[in-house]
């Protein structure tokens, strides 16, 4: 199984420094490249094609938010882990907007950096139901414009339900499978089906359209 590829974007050469430090020493992990700011980032998205991009907002000139949603919108299957410093920045709410797989605190233990590469490179999210329900209270009325209510024509099934409420509570598929006694594999189908039913992008927006809409 080949390594997973990241990009570090970060103004701070010290942050670069001891992030790469740490996951190059974790196996299946490889740092392929740095950037020092958002349109330097973009340029090396391309180039490099990581499969997960561990990205700063606050820099100079483009900031991270622009760079996510350029990124994200010309090389879609590029995840992209927004770090804050705040668990309130509001930085992280744009840059969900923008198309990121989650964010983390700069701060994070080691293991849950590793982790959350890990998790987004797999597909799913890292989402804080704590920080996300904090963020909605904070920006109700700025949520992405997709996440409306289901078409009468295509409603969600009971299981599709439960699904949906286990990821706005921030489960993954292998937790999910544990709770609803079902397999990954029948949890990756619902979750999909719940993704196209409700014509959302991600979990991200799952996750937001689940606090929206009162289910969690």
């Amino acid at each position: 199984m080949s390594d997973i590829t990241l990009l570090l974007v970060d103004d701070q050469d010290l942050i670069r420094a001891g992030m790469a430090m740490v996951l190059n020493a974790t196996p299946g992990l490889r740092v392929v490249g740095e950037a020092t700011n958002g349109g330097d980032a973009v340029a090396r998205a391309a180039e490099l094609r990581p499969e997960v991009i561990l990205m700063d907002v606050r820099m100079p000139g483009l900031d991270g938010i622009e760079a996510t949603r350029l990124i994200t919108r010309d090389s879609p299957e590029t995840r992209v882990i927004i770090l804050t410093t705040f668990d309130l920045d509001e930085y992280a709410f744009g840059g969900l907007n923008a198309g990121a797989s989650g964010f983390l605190l700069k701060d994070a233990p080691p293991a849950d950096l590793v982790q959350a590469i890990r998790t987004v490179a797999g597909g799913e999210a890292i989402v804080s139901p704590r920080i996300t329900q904090k963020m909605l209270e904070l920006y109700r009325g700025r949520l992405p414009a997709t996440a409306a209510a289901p078409a009468a024509a295509t409603p969600l099934s009971d299981r599709e339900q439960e699904v949906l409420v286990a990821m706005g509570r921030g489960l993954s598929n292998t937790e999910i499978a544990a709770e609803l006694f079902l397999s990954e594999s029948t949890v990756k189908t619902h979750v999909g089906r719940v993704l196209a039913k409700l014509e959302l992008r991600d979990r991200v927006q799952a996750v937001i359209y689940a606090y929206k809409h009162g289910l969690v």
